[in-house]
């Protein structure tokens, strides 16, 4: 499996000297580039420019006609063979140590977070939920948990272990259908019941399943998630994440 990575360097990286948080995130193409997305960018290196204490971010592409397989770790009758356990275990063996070797990280989970949309969500789950002691934080956008029937038995049998000194944010529109919001509160509810993880469940009434909105939810991720890297939110100075579409429902 080859991929192109793409890093993201905070804008004072080169003289600050610090060490950095580091955010993992899937579907590299519609990150950080409008002319390699193939549905929009999320516009992460304009937000993090912006941010008061902003991380280091790698985007892994996705693997184009792979990526339903890649991004599922179980196997399918119509899409087949899941490879997400193979992929997740790369990023894991490969990817995180390459990353820590070569740039000023803070390589443990509390500083380490993953994030993805759509199927993109679904292996950002299962990223944290297998493997806990490297993953601290997740930010969940959209999961395709519909392609997993079972995926709630599979919270159900993992033992706690170290996902209680983690950290889940799902996020979900409310123009997705009411769907995709049973199935958040449904996994949401069970990881908070069974991991005793820490949980953040948001619902915007006006977002949809695609790339804008998600966009416009990053800033309210972001907010979350250095309230756990750091002890003061960073500032956001760009447009608010309530932009993202009408009022938000938030559930911790």
């Amino acid at each position: 499996m080859k991929r192109r990575i793409w890093v993201y360097l905070p804008r004072d990286y080169p003289v600050s000297g610090k060490s950095y948080p580091v955010l993992y995130m899937q579907d590299g193409q519609n990150l950080f580039d409008v002319k390699a997305s193939f549905s929009g960018e999320w516009e992460i290196d304009e937000f993090m420019d912006m941010a008061q204490d902003p991380c280091i971010v790698v985007g892994i592409d996705n693997g184009g006609e792979t990526r339903i397989n890649e991004y599922n770790p179980n196997d399918h009758e119509e899409h087949g063979h899941g490879l997400g356990k193979e992929y997740l275990q790369k990023l894991v063996d490969i990817l995180k140590p390459y990353i820590d070797k070569n740039f000023r990280t803070k390589p443990g989970p509390a500083f380490t977070a993953i994030a993805g949309s759509s199927l993109g969500g679904l292996i950002t789950f299962y990223a944290a939920l297998y493997h806990p002691e490297v993953f601290g934080h997740a930010g969940i956008f959209s999961p395709s948990f519909w392609i997993v029937p079972g995926i709630g038995q599979q919270v159900i049998e993992k033992a706690p272990g170290l996902h209680k000194q983690q950290r889940f944010y799902f996020y979900g529109g409310g123009k997705e259908g009411a769907e995709m919001e049973e199935h958040i509160e449904l996994v949401s509810s069970l990881v908070k019941k069974n991991l005793h993880a820490a949980v953040s469940v948001v619902i915007a009434e006006k977002g949809t399943h695609s790339e804008s909105s998600w966009r416009k939810m990053f800033p309210d991720f972001y907010v979350w998630l250095t309230a756990g890297f750091y002890d003061t939110p960073p500032v956001r100075r760009k447009k608010s994440a309530r932009a993202a579409g009408g009022r938000k429902r938030r559930r911790q």
